[in-house]
């Protein structure tokens, strides 16, 4: 291959191989212009520092961008500039010049004139081979007299190498403009091989909703060269040629946080949406889906935004510019690491079709297109599979999916034999959008927030009904359970008599009951209101009390729901209307592979099918930590069987998934919001009479079965707690000792004990998606992998947040491990 065919299709990518000498890089001209000049002197920098990625056995992808030392730190570069900078590297230790300008010593094993291009924004793209395998090296880049900082990366083992450990991490989603990236810090500090990111690199949007909130003061506001408002004439734009793409990816990279794990560690990287726009597939953008709902493809946004990642992202990956359509790009692409080690890197954004639920898909109940709820979020389940069933019908014999598919005909095919030919231990995914099923079974749900809201009411009305039976908490238990079945009032209190005289002499309670007037079903609930108060009698009165309105509610008003749904008596009449929709089961996210459900099962089905074990995800996207089991089927009873595993790592600063359904649950039906929330006022000396606000994150015992404590409840609450002392103004070194007193005070609260906790402990009991082991859906943070033959244990890592206008000091906050053992195909969670 020639330099110039190199160039054709590769775009500006240069490559020398190590030999101990100096060797002129090849494929930096392309014969029709003139060389490029060495750059001399000392009017050189190199903003955005260094990087390497994709490590091979004998080889790295290392990137720089070099430009004048009077041109801002963002600008564009002028597209006339063409010089050439030098590159060296070495084996030999230089751990202690890491990070820094000084010089590199050593004996190089690459030291090589690469030439720099105004076109590609100064940035530089270099490719070596003939290194050694499992090495470190370190590399510097050297415009005129000025030096880049020293950066390290690792090549990875031979293809047939016995490896026994492996440790990296994982990372996505990186909003620039909200909370803090202080995770950087810490995952710089890592003992790692090397890093995956999965996405969301940068946001294209600056002033977004989900972008106003508070953030770091050392993040100054981003402000597009060129963008386009998302509505009218003010408010958030959105990046939209190749000058806005590029803007974004020097600001993100100017924060030397970000700039450090980069230089220490070679990165494997894939996108996501906000590469190129949020929920996008193809040069499909989203925005406008509130609106007439019709999505705008567009192919010049599309192919900028490919191009800048291209040219500031390390990836060993093919680019061809001359190419025409949005295609000129592949990022796809596996690495080896040994027999450990398998990685799979897909694209699931460039050829994906349509969400299977368009947003300009007609609501029938309003006329209007569906928008983002009903097509992407809280979409119904059978309407969801009607719909890809419809499509998978009309894409005929050849390619079933070519119509509900997240990686297209091609790459899906290229996926399957990667995973099928793999003959390392442990196959790896790097995938961008979750694997797992969240869905709610909106009618159990409903039905109990119905049953949870009535306990005060029955409890007060147990109380009243109490000096009537005399201060005989069964007997007025069984009264107000009674009447609550429907009994008139006089008949349950000559019932619920009756039911204590049979039960003092060993009698039929139940037949008492029913000839004291009760029907079957009402002796039923009462009968079993008194044996439960009369067995909470060792806690007293109120102990009593409370298990009585919680028998009443769970044993009698739940199933009443759920058998009348929104015609039940128990739901008010202000409220049914707003719930009738909301009696069916919903998948929660649908841009996600519970989206493209069919597809999921196929390739589910091709592990199964050929043995294909140890296949674990690494996921991003979503703003959340979830770790569980990807099954064959999980529409089949009882869920399908479990074939992979899916670990899921919250993202580093963008807002979580917790605060977006907050959000958007009020516009759903407010009646729904105690699935995702409840606030508490909490009291703290410290700060006056001005309670602190803390929410309680429900979500997720919605989401995943979990063991609910008052303790465990409470530490759950650490992080935002903490967050919200900070941002009261306690003092950061007051800050965990104040949140350690005010989480013991609330478990020995009894509203905390007696409401927040049972609350919890019947949304938990929903069991909504029993193949999920673990859910944190309200968090930042990152996760560390450590692989050897026998395990792979996962450590996700939240972070603490913002403390005034700074990241904490205390940078995590809490380490949960998940751990997936060789040939298990479940999760094992240490919290």
């Amino acid at each position: 291959m020639d330099r110039r065919q190199f160039l054709r299709l590769g775009g500006f990518i240069t490559v020398s191989a190590a030999t101990g000498a100096g060797l002129a890089a090849c494929g930096g001209d392309d014969g029709d212009t003139p060389a490029a000049s060495p750059a001399s002197g000392t009017n050189w920098k190199f903003p955005q520092s260094v990087a390497s990625g994709d490590p091979r056995p004998d080889g790295i992808l290392l990137w720089t961008r070099v430009v004048p030392a009077n041109v801002d730190d963002a600008a564009a570069a002028s597209t006339d500039a063409r010089f050439s900078i030098r590159l060296r590297v070495t084996a030999a230790d230089n751990a202690p010049a890491l990070g820094s300008a000084a010089a590199l010593s050593g004996a190089t094993v690459v030291d090589t004139e690469i030439p720099v291009d105004g076109a590609y924004d100064c940035t530089v793209r270099h490719k070596i081979t003939g290194l050694q395998p499992a090495q470190t090296y370190y590399y510097q880049f050297v415009a005129g007299e000025v030096r880049s900082r020293v950066g390290r990366f690792r090549t990875a083992p031979a293809n047939d190498a016995d490896v026994a450990q492996l440790r990296f991490g994982f990372l996505s989603c990186q909003d620039w403009s909200i909370n803090h990236w202080g995770a950087f810090d810490a995952l710089a500090a890592e003992e790692l091989d090397f890093v995956v990111h999965l996405g969301d690199y940068i946001y294209e949007t600056v002033g977004e909703d989900f972008q106003t909130g508070a953030v770091e003061s050392s993040h100054a506001a981003l402000a597009l060269p060129d963008g386009t408002f998302k509505s009218g004439t003010s408010g958030a734009r959105y990046a939209t040629t190749l000058n806005d793409y590029r803007y974004l990816y020097k600001r993100y990279r100017a924060d030397p946080r970000l700039q450090a794990v980069h230089e220490r560690f070679a990165v494997i990287a894939t996108w996501d949406d906000h590469e190129f726009s949020d929920d996008c597939w193809g040069d499909a953008q989203t925005y406008n889906a509130a609106g007439d709902g019709l999505e705008q493809h567009q192919p010049a946004r599309r192919r900028a935004a490919s191009r800048a990642w291209f040219e500031f992202m390390p990836a060993d990956i093919s680019f061809d510019e001359r190419q025409d359509g949005i295609f000129d790009i592949r990022i796809y692409r596996d690495l080896r690491f040994g027999k450990l080690a398998h990685l799979v890197m897909t694209d699931e954004r460039l050829y994906r079709t349509d969400h299977v639920l368009p947003e300009s898909s007609i609501n029938p109940a309003t006329g209007a297109p569906l928008g983002s709820i009903g097509a992407r979020y809280m979409v119904p389940s059978a309407t969801l599979a009607a719909a890809e069933a419809a499509k998978m019908a009309a894409a005929g014999t050849g390619d079933p999916l070519a119509l509900t598919s997240i990686l297209g005909t091609a790459q899906r095919a290229w996926w399957r034999d990667t995973m099928a030919n793999s003959g390392a231990v442990w196959k790896l995914w790097g995938n961008e959008v979750s694997l797992l099923r969240m869905g709610i079974d909106g009618a159990n749900a409903i039905a109990t927030l119905v049953a949870l809201q009535s306990v005060g009411t029955l409890s007060a009305s147990i109380q009243a009904v109490l000096p009537l039976a005399g201060s005989n908490v069964p007997v007025a238990g069984a009264v107000v359970a009674a009447v609550a079945a429907g009994a008139a009032q006089g008949t349950a209190t000559t019932a619920a008599q009756a039911i204590a005289i049979a039960d003092a002499s060993s009698g039929d309670r139940a037949a008492a009951a029913t000839g004291a007037g009760l029907t079957a079903t009402q002796a039923a609930i009462a009968v079993q209101t008194f044996d439960q108060a009369k067995a909470a009698s060792a806690g007293g009165v109120a102990a009593q009390v409370s298990v009585a309105a919680q028998t009443v509610a769970f044993g009698y008003v739940k199933p009443d729901v759920l058998a009348n749904r929104e015609n039940s008596t128990f739901i008010p009449a202000a409220q049914k209307a707003a719930l009738a929709a909301f009696f069916q089961r919903f998948v929660l996210n649908a841009d996600q592979w519970d989206g493209f459900n069919a597809e999921r099962k196929a390739l589910m089905r091709h592990l199964a099918d050929n043995g294909i074990r140890n296949v674990v995800a690494l996921t991003g996207d979503i703003h959340a930590f979830y770790a569980g089991t990807v099954h064959d089927d999980y529409d089949a009873v009882g869920g399908g069987t479990p074939v992979m595993v899916d670990l899921v790592t919250a993202g580093i600063s963008s807002d979580s998934f917790f605060s977006y359904l907050k959000s958007a649950v009020g516009s759903l039906s407010e009646s729904l919001s105690t699935l995702v929330y409840r606030t508490l006022d909490i009291p703290v000396a410290a700060l006056g009479a001005d309670p602190v606000k803390v929410d309680v994150n429900l979500l997720d015992h919605t989401l995943a079965t979990s063991t609910v404590t008052a303790a465990t409840v409470a530490e759950s609450m650490r992080v935002p707690l903490r967050g919200a002392l900070a941002a009261r103004g306690v003092a950061e070194s007051d800050l965990d000792a104040t949140t350690d007193a005010v989480l013991t005070g609330l478990q020995a609260d009894a509203g905390f004990v007696q409401q927040v906790v049972p609350l919890c402990q019947q949304l938990a009991a929903l069991n909504s998606n029993p193949w999920l082991q673990y859910a944190n859906t309200d968090a930042q943070g990152y996760a560390v992998v450590t692989l050897t033959p026998a395990a792979l244990r996962c450590e996700f890592k939240q972070v603490n947040r913002l403390v005034g206008g700074t990241a904490p000091a205390v940078v995590v906050a809490r380490t949960v491990a998940a751990t997936v053992r060789r040939d298990v195909v479940a999760v094992e969670v240490a919290r």
